[in-house]
């Protein structure tokens, strides 16, 4: 292991006993999602509906009997919210890990690491750009790959190109003003 690694370990084992609150929510937070998410807890919330559905006759479909499914629906909601998003942060800061490990380790440009941290406006910018390889790709019908660096490359030499075009210019016309 290298030093930023065992450095890194050793730091999150020192910090493990001063974030028991975080760490109980973490592990709170990853079984609410997992059983929330599954079947049966769906099965328990049609159950709910219609168990409420059903005695509304009973209380004469009174206030009382809709306060109760809405204000329980909108505490569930507000702190599914927090839970659901808590786990999302996670799972998307354990992939995006896991991509930059990818990036690494292979011989892909590893421009892209932590584009995650882009602005939205950076962001579109690039994805453009990858819309522009991926045509250039279906118009050449081969699976080359191009990368961010052959496309500066190609940018370059087009503007070496038009410079020794203007230069030629320059002198012609030059010539035919003496």
């Amino acid at each position: 292991m290298n030093n930023f690694n065992q450095d890194t370990a050793e730091n999150a084992v020192k910090n493990k006993g001063k974030n028991k609150l975080s760490e109980f929510f973490n592990h709170f937070s990853t079984a609410v999602t997992k059983i929330t998410g599954g079947v049966y807890a769906f099965i328990v919330a049609i159950a709910i509906v219609i168990i409420w559905a059903v005695t509304g006759p009973v209380f004469k479909f009174s206030d009382t009997w809709q306060l109760v499914i809405n204000t329980g629906t909108t505490i569930v909601t507000f702190l599914m919210v927090f839970v659901i998003q808590h786990s999302q942060n996670k799972d998307t800061i354990a992939l995006q890990l896991k991509l930059n490990e990818l990036i690494a380790a292979s011989h892909a440009s590893n421009k892209l690491i932590s584009v995650e941290d882009l602005t939205d406006e950076e962001l579109e910018v690039m994805q453009k750009f990858y819309i522009h390889l991926s045509s250039i790709t279906k118009k050449e019908k081969e699976n080359q790959i191009h990368s961010l660096e052959e496309q500066k490359e190609i940018a370059e030499n087009e503007k070496e190109n038009i410079r020794k075009k203007t230069d030629e210019v320059k002198k012609v016309s030059s010539k035919n003003n003496t």
